[in-house]
């Protein structure tokens, strides 16, 4: 089997091994921290250092005016223990936001710019040649012709007949 072949099976593998893997569910509200034990078999036990403490409801770990300075946590049961390093930072006087409000302070934000744009083009669209700094336009019942440019005595054409004005400027040879 070639290498380039099993580099997708490879991919299919790591996100099997990486989606089993359990994790802590940390909510946060307001100041208070609510973290779930990702062990679900038998009596949790749970233990914090660094002054934190908090009840427990088998597998919830709730701390109430937390002070978002950073803590130890452990969840264990029979068989096996898991740690936690919470560093979360909280505010008595957040406000939460959901994905559907978000997206609408974005899309209004858009539509408004949007409208200010075409405000802007439909305005300076008259005014187009008011500020210009050109001369006044020619009247159009008067056409002026122009005289025809200077002929430049360095350019002058061969004429026939008058080969001698060019019969200096023959090729020299080194």
């Amino acid at each position: 089997m070639r290498l380039e072949l099993s580099w997708p099976l490879l991919g299919l593998l790591l996100c099997a091994g990486l989606s089993a893997s359990e994790e802590f569910l940390v909510e946060i509200s307001g100041t208070t921290v609510t973290i779930t034990c990702p062990l679900t078999e038998g009596n949790i036990d749970w233990k914090s250092t660094g002054g934190k403490t908090g009840t427990s409801n088998n597998t919830k770990y709730i701390i109430t005016d937390h002070d978002s300075s950073p803590a130890n946590l452990s969840c264990s049961d029979s068989s096996e223990k898991r740690y936690l390093y919470l560093n979360a930072r909280v505010c008595a006087s957040c406000a939460e936001l959901d994905v559907l409000t978000v997206t609408g302070i974005i899309a209004a934000d858009l539509l408004i710019t949007l409208g200010v744009l075409i405000l802007v083009y439909y305005f300076s669209k008259d005014r187009k040649g008011r500020a210009s700094s050109s001369p006044a336009p020619r009247p159009r019942g008067q056409k002026m012709q122009r005289p025809p440019p200077v002929p430049n005595p360095d350019y002058e054409p061969i004429r026939k007949g008058q080969r001698e004005v060019y019969a200096g400027l023959e090729p020299r040879g080194f």
